[in-house]
């Protein structure tokens, strides 16, 4: 096995890509390092550059192995550490948590622009765009499906915590921040999130950080 895994991550108040790896690796009780590098400072670019050409975080380091994109990182780790449950077990269900968590992965634009990630901050509720209830409404409603096709082992999508919680767990985020009325079944979906181990860990780090983004900080 290479050397130890390093994670290399943005803001924890703000980076919602950067929380996806964060989440998984501390859900299976992987041990890593972490580098947080603080978002919109004059050096942040050459900080990041010096990990990845890509100029974007989260970035896996595990021995000469370079991985980005968070996606692609959560695959490596399930390659990499085959014994953790990363993916669900069974065949269909894996099929539907890979599918839904690279349709979180691409997709959802419109929500993303108009709620960006502050897990700092709670803001009064507000009517959403057009697009951005659309948003919302595929969002959960792929929440509902997978908790009624899978969902009966435990409070996640696919019962056990997956890498598909790992995706969608930024958004959760946005909902309680932009407090957005959810379903029953999405918000019972969202407080299990919320109260996982690995989220309250991330949300007290990040309620310590230094740093303020002015843009993140007003509705």
């Amino acid at each position: 096995m290479p050397a130890d895994l390093h994670l290399i991550i943005a803001n924890k108040a703000y980076s919602s890509w950067s929380m996806r790896p964060w989440l998984a690796l501390k859900a299976n009780g992987v041990a890593f390092r972490e580098t947080v590098i603080a978002l919109d400072l004059p050096d942040t670019a050459g900080k990041i550059k010096a990990y990845s050409a890509a100029g974007k975080v989260p970035v896996l380091q595990h021995g000469d192995i370079t991985v980005w994109e968070s996606l692609a990182i959560l695959d490596y780790l399930a390659e990499t550490f085959p014994d953790k449950a990363w993916w669900p077990s069974d065949r269909q269900a894996r099929a539907t948590a890979r599918s839904v968590a690279t349709e979180m992965h691409g997709g959802f634009s419109s929500l993303r622009q108009a709620m960006p990630m502050n897990v700092r901050k709670v803001f009064p509720a507000s009517a959403p765009t057009d697009a951005v209830a659309a948003d919302i409404a595929r969002i959960t409603a792929i929440w509902r499906e997978c908790r009624e096709t899978f969902g009966r082992g435990g409070p996640f999508l696919f019962g056990a915590f997956s890498n598909a919680d790992a995706m969608y767990g930024p958004v959760v985020t946005r909902f309680k921040t932009y407090s957005v009325a959810l379903d029953p079944v999405s918000q019972a979906y969202s407080d299990a999130v919320l109260n996982h181990p690995a989220m309250r860990e991330w949300c007290i780090s990040a309620a310590g950080e230094p740093w303020i983004i002015t843009k993140y900080e007003n509705r």
